[in-house]
């Protein structure tokens, strides 16, 4: 492959962290993220639509599509973002937001992804970070759809409110907690 090739190739990365609003952040202000897109992955029904998926009525899982440059930030990297603003350790949704469809999980797009997916997972698991078994589903994506218009970029359309959400919904302090720092800055 030629090095403008190279450079002019993108990839694309799937991710369910509960709410996709607190997702599209940590990962847009990374160098090599081209864009993060709020939508759904993880169903089979055509179109589905925020008051479907968050119903709970659909098996679709609210995530985020992130395109990247892969010569600047590699999947490896984004795993690593995508494990601290999660919980990796609930199986029944994240924080505030209880359900399957706020379920954490990595939706694999070819088998390279999957096998970094899963080892990215064991080291994590195995690491002793936290007190319960890791339980992010590693799963192939079946249809990324985008949310509707009024999901994107969300944090910045409605600062004060996504604060007041991050916060009270648990994940803030979680995050800031378990990791030591304050993710937002």
């Amino acid at each position: 492959m030629s090095d403008s090739a190279r450079h002019s190739a993108t990839g694309r990365a799937i991710f369910a962290g509960g709410c996709f609003w607190c997702m599209v952040p940590p990962f847009e202000k990374l160098d090599g993220v081209l864009s993060v897109t709020a939508g759904f992955d993880g169903g089979t029904s055509p179109a589905p639509t925020y008051s479907q998926v968050c119903s709970g009525a659909t098996e679709y899982a609210e995530a985020v599509e992130v395109v990247f440059a892969p010569h600047i930030i590699s999947y490896q990297e984004l795993l690593q973002i995508f494990w601290k603003n999660i919980d990796p350790t609930d199986g029944k949704g994240q924080f505030a937001d209880r359900g399957r469809q706020y379920r954490t999980a990595i939706f694999y797009l070819n088998d390279e992804q999957r096998q970094q997916a899963e080892a990215s997972r064991a080291v994590l698991d195995a690491s002793g970070t936290f007190d319960r078994p890791v339980v992010t589903e590693v799963v192939p994506s079946t249809t990324f759809y985008p949310a509707e218009d009024y999901h994107q970029d969300y944090h910045r359309k409605a600062p004060l409110h996504y604060q007041s959400y991050r916060q009270l919904s648990g994940r803030g302090p979680f995050l800031e907690r378990q990791w030591n720092r304050n993710i937002d800055k």
